[in-house]
């Protein structure tokens, strides 16, 4: 298959075999009763239709990889690798809503939201508890999903160890970030700057940058230097991103974003900008009201005022540049000691600069 025939459809390729994974397990669920089925099918609604970023990342680079092109095999394999990622990152998003006690993503209901409002506006603890334990279930059998597909993957026994390796890693790290995600919320270790970055590079970089970027160069047979300098780039760049929803989510604008306006002040969520308001005079007003969950539009308003004026969004925004700045000095160094080819360094760019223009 061309490059190019692989730009135009790929997104539509990616959605149809995400699709068809979901449809798959709906069938396989019909003998263990309807109520199965319907979770199935409750999940490929809101796993699918999405910017499929991670998949779409491990594509581009696949081919960047590729000098010559893909055959129809390799794209089929690097498809399916693809949508493993896409199904281990719903599976984290699933745990995520439960342990943060979410009902909405994106100002929609999520898959816990939709499961409970089908027994009405207003759910009982019980159909709740049901919900969430639903969310549960299927995030561990899409965990199960994504690890069988990556060991089944038609590859050399060395190709499938370092996908199996990194797999592990990615799920590792990212558990530990989830877990200190929680300590920070729940007050049980400090908030500093540091940990809060750790945590952010480890919840997210890991699995949404890092996985895709290194797959993409173990599917490529790409040599171990190349896929270390390709973990540094998307450490910064993950960082970045991370970064950069945390300003949206604050100072962004809601209806471009989606997200409920202003939930992280509700929710006390511990953030490099509160990091560091946490530093400056400005913070003792600002803690007054901040992780309570009735802040009035109003309040947040003026909670985000005192942050802009406090200096915690431009250093932030100074953040997101380091950032940035530290992948495109990583992956000046790697193409000029040949690790990476051209081609790589223009789609890293790319990603670098949506990156940083990112508004919603």
């Amino acid at each position: 298959m061309s490059a190019t025939a692989t730009v135009e459809d790929l997104g539509t390729r990616i959605e149809e075999a995400l699709r068809l994974r979901f449809a798959e397990r709906a069938a396989a669920a019909e003998r263990y009763g309807t109520d199965f089925v319907a979770l199935w099918q409750t999940a490929a609604e809101h796993a699918t239709g999405g910017k499929l970023l991670r998949p779409r990342l491990l594509l581009d680079l696949l081919r960047a990889l590729s000098p010559h092109g893909l055959s129809k095999d390799e794209t089929q394999r690097a498809i399916g690798i693809a949508v493993d990622v896409e199904m281990l990152h719903f599976a984290f998003l699933l745990h995520d809503d439960v342990i943060d006690g979410d009902l909405l993503r994106r100002r929609r209901p999520n898959l816990i939201g939709t499961l409970a409002q089908r027994h009405g506006v207003d759910p009982s603890e019980p159909v709740l508890h049901w919900a969430r334990s639903s969310a549960i279930l299927l995030g561990d059998l899409l965990l199960t999903s994504a690890t069988i597909g990556f060991a089944r993957v038609d590859a050399s026994t060395d190709t499938r160890d370092r996908l199996l390796a990194l797999l592990e890693h990615t799920i590792l790290e990212t558990v530990a970030g989830e877990h200190a995600d929680v300590a920070l919320s729940d007050g049980v270790i400090t908030p500093d700057l540091r940990t809060i970055l750790a945590t952010s590079a480890h919840k997210t970089a890991t699995y949404s940058f890092v996985l895709p970027l290194r797959a993409a160069a173990v599917l490529a047979g790409a040599a171990p230097a190349a896929e270390e300098h390709l973990a540094a780039i998307g450490g910064h760049l993950g960082l970045a991103y991370q970064l950069q929803d945390d300003l949206l989510s604050v100072f962004g604008d809601a209806d471009r974003h989606g997200k409920d306006p202003f939930s992280d002040l509700r929710e006390g969520k511990e953030t490099a900008i509160v990091a560091y308001a946490r530093m400056t005079g400005h913070w003792p007003s600002i803690e007054l009201r901040f992780g309570t969950a009735d802040l009035t539009p109003s309040e947040a308003t003026d909670m985000r005022d005192r942050l802009r004026e406090c200096g915690a969004e431009d250093f932030v925004r100074g953040l997101v540049q380091e950032q940035l700045a530290a992948a495109s000095t990583v992956l000046a160094e790697a193409e000029a000691d040949g690790t990476l080819p051209p081609a790589v360094a223009h789609t890293i760019l790319q990603l670098a600069s949506r990156i940083e223009g990112r508004s919603e």
